[in-house]
């Protein structure tokens, strides 16, 4: 919960619930706000989450009482070991840029922005205007809104060469969030079975969709400076593969950020090989040095298909992202996307759109590029002062995150786990290697809250370090 004197209290009570006789009736809400200094506006809030959770259930007329706890024997799940056995494989741990952390934890591990980082008064306005709508009871197009299918084509087209294939409002189709798109991408442009070219490390996300559909993941190693087209041309001649996935702008984890000549080599061997680059563009809104430049704005037949997301740049809860493809791809990435989930919610589209075409839009974005760049500093000063032995191959023009390589022969589990018994959670590196790791590596969010705090981040990565008989 957000509201913090409502989580205090919810904590409070389920203490008072986990003592309590079944049955037992709770004070009323004059005392509740008597004794913990709280508006009774929190005090039904707080009600309303222990009664969803099924700990209390309220008698109109007569007062709220402690639910009766019912004792159940252990479920016995052994029989779907068997009934599962020639399904998909067991799925992954939850990545740890998708754990949630509580308390004083300075937070280093997880791949969104801060709340302050997010246009938050715009989000509010948009869906208030939105309420007012034929949007709450509206049902979209399957492809999306018109007016953010154009919004996201004419995004795309802006920086596109004169001599690139235009990009139309029809080429786009708006998802609920980026992370599908990949898994239709796969799906559609590769299929269960067939080679996938991916760049290592890359992004966690990619490699666990290329897993979910069963296609063949081919790594190849990219840096500082992006894959190396020879690298990208002998894995696609060799593995078959007709698709590379990459993220051109700002990567994660690596923050490389591809120079105008390799974007025109990588696409001139794909166009050679007769392959489609899928490009991952979700840290479009995050340049800080350098604006994203999109290599399909150089595409002139249709081997770029373009992944952009507005779920980390306008809100989490605005789950609304699109595909740019065109010809008989787009076809079937239209066709996979319906099956996969019909349409995207009109509430969401029509409040993104609001946002982004708000003129307050662009003076957040050109606060985001300062506020990030400062923060960016900042972690990487503490980092030199009191984290030295950790390298950094590179201060990223934009994106969220630094790639930092620990010493040799540092035992990264060991490692993650130190840091967080001292109130720090970074991001393994292993999680963002498609094939076996290249060294000890982490990523580390200078995005996230707290930023005034990098220095004690920083020391206690260094105590660690230092202390660790690997």
């Amino acid at each position: 919960m957000n509201n913090d004197s409502s989580s205090r209290l919810v904590a409070s009570l389920r203490d008072w619930l986990d003592r309590a006789a079944s049955g037992a009736r709770l004070p009323s809400t004059r005392a509740l706000v008597a004794e913990h200094g709280v508006s009774p506006v929190t005090v039904q809030r707080a009600l309303r989450v222990l009664a969803a959770e099924g700990r209390i259930e309220t008698r109109p007329g007569v007062g709220t009482f402690a639910r009766a706890r019912v004792l159940t024997r252990p479920a016995d799940y052994d029989w779907q070991t068997e009934a599962l056995s020639l399904s998909t494989p067991s799925a992954p741990r939850s990545p740890s840029a998708l754990q949630s952390v509580h308390g004083d934890v300075l937070a280093l591990h997880s791949g969104y922005p801060d709340r302050e980082l997010t246009p938050e008064s715009l989000v509010r306005a948009a869906f208030r205007r939105a309420a007012r709508s034929d949007a709450i009871t509206e049902r979209p197009p399957t492809a999306g809104l018109p007016g953010l299918q154009a919004w996201f084509a004419a995004e795309t087209a802006a920086e596109a060469d004169a001599a690139a294939a235009p990009i139309a409002a029809s080429d786009v189709v708006v998802l609920p969030g980026s992370q599908g798109g990949l898994t239709t991408a796969f799906r559609v442009l590769v299929g269960t079975g067939r080679s996938l070219v991916l760049e290592s490390p890359t992004y966690w996300g990619a490699i666990l969709a290329a897993r979910q559909v069963g296609v063949r993941i081919v790594p190849v190693p990219s840096g500082a400076a992006g894959p190396s087209p020879e690298a990208v041309d002998r894995a696609l001649a060799e593995s078959g593969a007709r698709a590379f996935y990459a993220q051109p702008n700002f990567a994660s984890p690596t923050g490389a950020q591809w120079s105008p000549g390799l974007r025109r080599d990588i696409l001139q061997v794909v166009q050679a090989r007769g392959a489609f680059l899928i490009e991952d563009d979700a840290a479009h809104e995050f340049g800080i040095s350098a604006p994203a430049r999109p290599v399909i704005g150089q595409d002139v037949s249709g081997h770029v298909v373009y992944l952009r997301s507005l779920s980390k740049s306008v809100a989490p809860a605005i789950r609304v992202a699109a595909i740019v493809a065109r010809g008989p791809a787009r076809q079937r990435i239209l066709a996979d996307t319906e099956v996969e989930s019909i349409y995207v919610s009109s509430m969401l589209q029509t409040v993104a759109l609001d946002v982004v075409t708000q003129p307050a839009w662009r003076s957040h974005l050109r606060r985001l590029a300062q506020q990030l760049g400062a923060r960016r500093d900042l972690l990487v000063a503490a980092l030199t002062e009191h984290a030295p032995s950790v390298t950094l191959e590179q201060v990223p023009a934009g994106g969220l995150n630094l790639w930092a390589r620990l010493p040799e022969g540092t035992d990264l589990a060991r490692f993650v786990t130190g840091c967080r018994a001292l109130g720090v959670t970074v991001g393994n590196g292993d999680e963002w290697f498609p094939a076996e790791p290249t060294g000890p590596f982490v990523r580390l969010n200078y995005a996230g809250p707290n930023p005034s705090a990098f220095p004690d981040a920083a020391r206690a990565i260094g105590q660690v370090l230092n202390d660790g008989a690997w």
